[in-house]
C-alpha cells in the first residue's frame, strides 16, 4: 500500500493513479511533491515528469522537502531542450525529451526509468508524478492527450506504482475535464481555503 502522507492521511492499493484536480495557485504540485517525498523517505523510487518547470527547480522544491542525494529520484524534463538552454545531456538523474508535445519521448524515458527501478533495482514501490496535463492539453488535441494517458497511467498500473497527475480544473471545459478523469482511480482535489480531500473510485 502507499502511504498519502499526513495531509491526507490515506492509504491506496499499488497501480493506483490519481488525477490532482484544482484552481491555480492552491498547491497541486506541491502535494504531489510531498506524496513523493513520503515514499522516498521509506525506499520507494520517484519520477517526476515536468513539462512545466526545468528539472533544476523541481529538483531544489524537491531537495527542501528531504536530502534526496543517492535516493532513486529521476526527471524526465520536456521544458529544458525546448527553450534551447544550451546542451544537455541524460544523466542518470535526469532524462530530457525536445518538448511537452513530444509524448513518445516521455512514454520512453519514463519505461526507461521504471524498467531501472522496477526490474534493475527491485524498489519495493514507484511513485510518479506528471506536472501538468494542463501544459499537455495545450499542445495537443485531448484525444492524443488520452491516447498518450492510457498508456502512461496502464504503464503505472503494471509495475504496481502510485501515479500522480496534476490539472488546472479552470483551464479546461467540463467534455475535457470528465474525459480526462475516466482513467484515474482517484481525485484528490486542492481548494483556496480547505485542506485537500480525496475521493477514490469503488471499483
Amino acid at each position: 500500500m502507499y502511504n498519502l502522507g499526513a495531509d491526507l492521511d490515506v492509504e491506496v492499493e499499488p497501480g493506483t493513479n490519481l488525477l490532482l484536480v484544482g484552481p491555480p495557485l492552491t498547491g497541486k504540485r506541491s502535494l504531489a511533491l510531498d506524496i513523493l517525498a513520503e515514499g522516498t523517505r521509506t525506499g520507494e523510487g520517484s519520477v517526476i515528469v515536468t513539462t512545466k518547470d526545468g528539472a533544476d527547480r523541481i529538483l531544489s522544491d524537491f531537495g527542501k522537502r528531504l536530502d534526496y542525494e543517492g535516493k532513486p529520484v529521476a526527471v524526465v524534463d520536456c521544458v529544458t531542450k525546448q527553450q534551447g538552454v544550451g546542451e544537455v545531456r541524460d544523466d542518470e538523474r535526469i532524462r530530457y525529451t525536445s518538448s511537452p508535445v513530444d509524448m513518445t519521448g516521455i512514454g520512453i524515458k519514463l519505461s526507461e526509468i521504471l524498467q531501472e527501478y522496477y526490474q534493475g533495482r527491485g524498489l519495493p514501490g514507484n511513485r510518479i508524478m506528471l506536472h501538468s496535463l494542463s501544459t499537455l492539453l495545450m499542445y495537443a488535441d485531448l484525444q492524443t492527450v488520452f491516447r498518450f494517458l492510457h498508456v502512461f497511467t496502464g504503464r503505472i498500473q503494471s509495475v504496481g506504482g502510485l501515479g500522480l497527475f496534476t490539472i488546472d480544473a479552470d483551464a479546461h471545459d467540463d467534455r475535457t475535464m470528465n474525459t480526462i478523469k475516466q482513467l484515474f482511480d482517484g481525485i484528490i482535489t486542492t481548494h483556496e481555503d480547505a485542506p485537500p480531500d480525496i475521493r477514490i473510485a469503488d471499483h
